[in-house]
């Protein structure tokens, strides 16, 4: 019998070959997205002088991006299950391609961050999607795993060039620059998913949840700018305990609304499976670090140490090297092992280079400053695979758009929460330390940031903790169970359509 998810008719056989070209080209949607955050974290500096803004204004141009992709990978997902992943993955390349080329011409801030969120809606459909696809070609477990290695090493080469890359475009062209790199390879990617990736779907449609994703919207929408708008806000105000109590409500909302739902935005019965919640939360954390990590270090480096955006690039450069080395190394213990060593190690390492920035000052000396990053790198590139195959591999094949989405949803409400929460901490610790003393920018920056590298340790504690607690034999049986309640369902459909016919 012919699988359901792809067209013998018009498809020719995969080879191997062939899947390693589909892989190479879901890897380019991935390598412009992670470009395109790694770069512009570099940039930041220069962009607050060209429109004069704020600490929070240089928030949401990371956010308002990441804020928009978390709240529509999910949909994307789905949509992409239903309609066809290969027409909603060059619809996605489409989109991002030409927000991009647009958000190089923004004459002001606003204008760039409503450029950014046109470019998230087509971020949406890459990603997830993406692996989507890679998870329906490669359906060996073990070659899924080295393949969501390779996935993951293209994150490593991304926060490699990155960081690199954004700070030679913009000492010598502008940070204008950055959003242009992606034309090219965006153009690229599509043009080659035209010509080789298959067409692909479920076997059985899924209907769409309206009211599931407005809940979402709001809820990562008014919690998000919750948290930015707070320092200046204040944490009481009526402004932030409105959007505040909205998250809230749309939080219970969720998980009223979602049960009664046949085929629900967020089915809830994936949480059941201590894997998968296991996986989602270590992403929330993992990349909360992350986004932390990158926003308070390209901060210092510029502000602080008075480094020009190449050469902040460049002091960033170890903590991207051991990602690049780490993560197809992970990929290859993940399939020959299981997630639950590199989990291990990642909550390790990056709890150790907290710890280091917090209690220990590793800014003050080069050599520490340069330890921290590279136990950080390591940490970041041992967890990324072990996220992914948890989130996918436990799932019916007709739900991996749908697993992945919500792995990938995971990383970007992290990101998102990193960046806002690690701002906010350091806009309010810099005022306060500024307010109360006549000390130097570069001393209350420092005194601010220590409370930011105490969150980014307390992220990877719960890498190591989760990762410890969902990773046996106890974990791996609720992950049996719930993959037989969520093919149920689609058994029974296909009894009831053979019977009609």
């Amino acid at each position: 019998m012919p699988d359901p998810q792809t067209d013998p008719q018009t498809d020719p056989p995969l080879t191997h070959k062939r899947r390693m070209l589909i892989l190479a080209i879901c890897c380019m949607s991935l390598l412009i997205v992670s470009l395109d955050t790694t770069a512009l974290n570099v940039a930041l500096p220069s962009m607050a002088k060209d429109f004069d803004a704020t600490l929070s204004g240089m928030q949401w141009t990371i956010d308002a991006y990441t804020l928009v992709l978390a709240s529509l990978l999910m949909l994307a997902g789905s949509t992409a299950d239903r309609v066809g992943r290969r027409k909603v993955f060059r619809i996605g390349l489409v989109l991002f391609t030409a927000a991009s080329a647009a958000c190089s011409l923004a004459p002001n801030l606003e204008t760039l961050v409503a450029f950014r969120m046109v470019q998230a809606v087509g971020g949406s459909m890459l990603n997830p999607v993406a692996m989507s696809i890679i998870t329906n070609t490669f359906t060996d477990p073990r070659e899924r795993a080295r393949a969501i290695g390779v996935w993951g090493g293209v994150v490593g080469i991304s926060m490699a060039a990155g960081p690199l890359a954004g700070g030679l475009l913009v000492d010598s062209i502008g940070w204008r620059s950055i959003f242009w790199v992606n034309v090219p390879i965006g153009l690229a990617a599509l043009l080659l998913t035209m010509r080789y990736v298959p067409e692909s779907r479920a076997p059985r449609a899924r209907r769409p949840d309206p009211v599931g994703q407005f809940l979402v919207i709001a809820l990562l929408g008014s919690l998000t700018y919750a948290i930015i708008e707070a320092p200046d806000a204040g944490w009481t105000s009526t402004r932030t305990m409105l959007f505040a109590g909205i998250a809230v409500a749309a939080l219970i909302g969720l998980l009223l609304y979602e049960p009664r739902r046949t085929e629900p935005l967020i089915d809830l019965r994936f949480f059941r499976s201590a894997p998968f919640s296991g996986a989602t939360l270590i992403a929330v954390s993992a990349f909360a670090s992350l986004g932390g990590f990158l926003f308070v270090s390209t901060l210092y480096l510029q502000d602080v140490r008075g480094l020009d955006a190449l050469h902040a690039g460049l002091w960033m450069l170890p903590m991207a090297a051991m990602s690049l080395v780490c993560a197809p190394l992970s990929g290859r213990l993940v399939g020959s092992r299981g997630p639950r060593l590199p989990l291990l190690i990642a909550g390790v390492t990056m709890t150790a280079s907290g710890v280091l920035f917090a209690a220990f000052d590793a800014e003050t000396s080069n050599a520490t400053l340069v330890l921290g990053y590279v136990l950080f790198g390591i940490g970041f590139g041992f967890v990324n695979a072990p996220i992914t195959n948890t989130a996918v591999s436990g799932m019916p094949r007709a739900q991996a758009g749908v697993a992945a989405a919500v792995a990938s949803t995971s990383r970007q409400i992290g990101s998102t929460l990193g960046v806002a929460v690690i701002g906010a901490v350091l806009a309010s610790g810099v005022a306060s330390s500024a307010s109360s003393a006549s000390s130097s920018y570069a001393h209350s920056f420092v005194e601010a940031g220590r409370a930011c590298w105490w969150i980014i340790a307390g992220c990877g504690l719960v890498v190591l903790l989760l990762g410890a607690l969902t990773s046996g034999r106890w974990a791996r049986e609720t992950a049996r169970r719930t993959a037989e309640r969520l093919e149920e369902p689609q058994d029974a459909a296909v009894t009831r359509a053979s019977a009609g016919s």
